[in-house]
């Protein structure tokens, strides 16, 4: 009997023992209790879309956050004990591709429960098929098509983690309306200046310009489109200036900012126009490209650009989240072009995986009983931060976007980094061997977190 008994024992020892302890993670991170026993197990992040055309500036850091955080995860407990993998393919910016990949990861057997896409354009082309498929799909951000559909209005499998373009402009007009810096004319108006397509077209809709008007703010109602590819807009930005804009709006990211900014600055507009975009417009990579366009302050052209940040960045030095990843960074030898939004993605979405994959088992017992179904399941209820970054909350399955946004503008750092640069003077500048400077990018919040306006066609 005692025998017996210490084989019990024993046997609940070990069983307590295996389950794999959370305490290595830093304390701020907070996950569900793992009631399952996954060691031994894969998980694996199946990922896909433009890592080499107009998205390698943004998507390659991805990469980088993606392979620090997994390689801190696993040394850490993984999973519940499971080992986490990464999958990904580049699309190049190609549909076709996109779809070739899709037609391969969703033929897999067992089939992902769960994928992760870069781009509005192919979560547009997806978006029925994953549907059909019963496989939800994370993205960054998203357009009302692709997330909602045509009507606008229904919620499919695809889930995004920024809020919707058009919600993000909604957000910006209610801060010009209100002005608290004294930095619009009187009558604010908008030129909306984009690439073309799902991604830049996005946030310019029959929506956002009445929701603009109604706080004051007009959008012209003529939009001028460039090509990523495009060295040369004077044009456009003529147009829309002539036509009475005060204000750009750029949905792009990268260079398309970067364009928008040399434009004014070559065109002498700077003392008429401001510049502003979504959260893109104010990634890591926009400052650093600016650096061969300076303007009459003697800071790259984007100096003063105003935005949507729907996260903590790397300059709030005192949230825990960017102190964790700025160590890892760190750890890792990423230079500054890495040290940008997506790896901040990378980083947050491998935590959301965590949390996600252990609410799920939990509930349906195993890991192979975990299927697509089950993770939307999960995913209309989660209500988490991941890293304290930003929120993630789906209003029990009526949304597929999250709301909580703030407007800040870039600026850059002063030589002995206490602050912004006021002129060239006064910036901290490192030489480059092609003779110019990299200007440090830094993003100052000018408002706090709050729901942006829902903007989707249909609404009240």
């Amino acid at each position: 009997m005692r025998k017996i008994a210490l084989a019990l024992a024993l046997t609940l020892l070990l069983s307590i023992t295996l389950l794999p302890a959370r305490a290595q993670l830093p304390d701020f991170i907070q996950h569900t209790d793992c009631e399952v026993d996954l060691t031994g197990e894969t998980i694996t992040i199946y990922h896909f879309g433009d890592i080499s055309g107009s998205f390698a500036f943004i998507t390659q850091p991805l990469l980088a956050g993606l392979a620090d955080a997994i390689a801190f995860y696993n040394a850490n407990g993984g999973i519940c004990g499971a080992t986490i993998a990464t999958d990904n393919r580049d699309t190049g910016g190609d549909p076709a591709q996109t779809q070739a990949h899709y037609d391969y990861y969703s033929t897999l057997d067992p089939k992902p429960d769960v994928m992760v896409l870069y781009a509005s354009a192919d979560a547009e082309l997806l978006r029925t098929q994953v549907e059909e498929d019963q496989i939800p799909v994370i993205i960054s951000a998203g357009s009302v098509e692709g997330l909602y559909g045509e009507d606008g209005r229904t919620p499919g499998w695809i889930y995004a983690t920024n809020p919707l373009y058009g919600d993000q402009i909604g957000s910006f007009c209610d801060f010009v309306a209100a002005d608290p810096m004294d930095m619009y004319a009187d009558e604010p108006v908008i030129g909306y200046i984009s690439w073309p397509g799902a991604f830049g077209q996005a946030a310019f809709t029959p929506e956002t310009i009445a929701y603009c008007a109604e706080q004051g703010v007009t959008i012209l109602e003529t939009p001028e489109i460039f090509l990523p590819t495009d060295t040369d807009i004077s044009g456009q930005v003529l147009n829309l200036t002539d036509a009475g804009a005060n204000i750009l709006y750029t949905n792009t990211l990268a260079s398309g900012p970067f364009l928008v900014a040399k434009t004014v600055v070559d065109l002498g507009l700077e003392d008429d126009v401001r510049l502003a975009g979504v959260n893109w417009a104010l990634d890591t990579s926009v400052g650093l490209l600016s650096r061969t366009s300076i303007g009459s302050d003697g800071l790259p052209a984007v100096n003063g650009i105003v935005g949507s940040l729907p996260f903590q960045w790397w300059s709030e030095v005192n949230q825990p989240g960017v102190q964790f990843i700025t160590e890892q960074a760190d750890a890792n030898a990423r230079e500054l072009p890495t040290r940008n939004i997506a790896y901040i993605l990378g980083f947050t979405l491998v935590d959301f995986y965590t949390e996600l994959y252990i609410q799920t088992v939990n509930r349906v017992g195993s890991l192979d009983a975990v299927d697509g179904a089950a993770i939307k399941e999960t995913m209309d209820n989660i209500d988490y931060s991941p890293l304290g970054m930003y929120n993630i909350s789906f209003a029990g399955g009526e949304l597929r976007a999250v709301t909580e946004n703030r407007i800040a503008m870039m600026g850059f750092a002063n030589a002995d980094m206490s602050g912004l640069a006021t002129s060239g003077d006064d910036a901290l500048k490192i030489p480059r061997d092609d003779g110019t400077n990299i200007y440090v990018p830094v993003l100052v919040p000018l408002t706090d977190f709050a729901p942006a306006p829902d903007l989707r066609p249909g609404g009240e």
